[in-house]
């Protein structure tokens, strides 16, 4: 890397609010150049070319992290990495709402199963522990680690720490605090989720991959109209029956209390301070 640039990398877990901060946020920041992430494709060239000082990239990774992270620190060891992290109950909870929204028809313990891994996600993306292990390992620097609730509660606080960390400034009367993503209530989620496990889920069943852009695209056409009429489709559950039975969600925060644990003793660990 060159020796005279200062990356910084925010390889964002989905959920965490990452769009946010791509298009609200880290667009504001002054004396550091933000590349887009939808120049990431291109992030090398990019960061090699630039005649920037300071340079920060952040790209939404979930499944793909440890591959897409390694990746980038061959190229550049020495960036220092930022990682936002969700309770993971709250974390994959919000995963499978995104995920239903898009028409994928799955019941929870379909999406993820901590007991017999036989999800449609491995339980390993809740292993939080070990992403900031694996960026300690790949960078010379450790990372920044913050979590989505400051975010959401003080938003000003999760700001500075950013600022101060890339050495950046802001005017927080420029950010403006509302979502990017617009949310969908329990009853329109769950029509869509019936519609789609008729459907979709019937064809290609739990364990699908990625699937081609046309049919994905398609997908999310169909379930957004759903959402939008989900009035007139029968319902697959009880109005009373959640969307995802709290049980699971309970099991999953006891499962991970220790990994919880451990991330948030690293960030009091490791105050926030300028890297240089």
């Amino acid at each position: 890397m060159d020796q005279n640039k200062e990356i910084f990398y925010h390889p964002g877990l989905g959920k965490t609010g990452t769009t946010y901060l791509q298009y609200k946020f880290f667009p504001k920041l002054k004396g550091i150049n933000y590349i887009q992430r939808t120049k990431y494709n291109r992030i090398t060239a990019l960061i090699q070319k630039s005649s920037a000082s300071r340079i920060l990239v952040s790209r939404e990774f979930d499944r793909q992290f440890f591959d897409e992270v390694d990746k980038f620190a061959a190229h550049f060891p020495d960036a220092h990495p930022i990682l936002v992290l969700r309770r993971h109950d709250k974390w994959i909870a919000s995963q499978y709402r995104r995920l239903t929204k898009n028409g994928r028809g799955h019941t929870f313990k379909e999406f993820i199963d901590i007991e017999k891994n036989d999800g449609r996600w491995d339980k390993r993306v809740l292993n939080f522990y070990e992403r900031i292990q694996f960026l300690e390992e790949k960078f010379s620097h450790k990372p920044l680690v913050l979590f989505h609730e400051e975010l959401k509660n003080n938003p000003q606080s999760f700001f500075d720490k950013i600022a101060q960390f890339t050495g950046a400034d802001y005017n927080i009367n420029n950010i403006s605090l509302s979502s990017k993503h617009v949310s969908y209530n329990e009853k329109q989620l769950k029509a869509v989720r019936n519609f789609a496990r008729k459907t979709f889920f019937k064809w290609k069943g739990k364990h699908l991959g990625h699937d081609g852009g046309f049919e994905r695209r398609f997908r999310k056409v169909v379930s957004h109209l759903i959402m939008y009429v989900h009035f007139l489709f029968p319902k697959d559950t009880p109005d009373n029956e959640p969307l995802i039975p709290e049980k699971d969600l309970e099991a999953i925060r006891k499962a991970y209390a220790d990994d919880w644990q451990k991330c948030v003793d690293y960030a009091k660990n490791n105050p926030v301070e300028r890297l240089v």
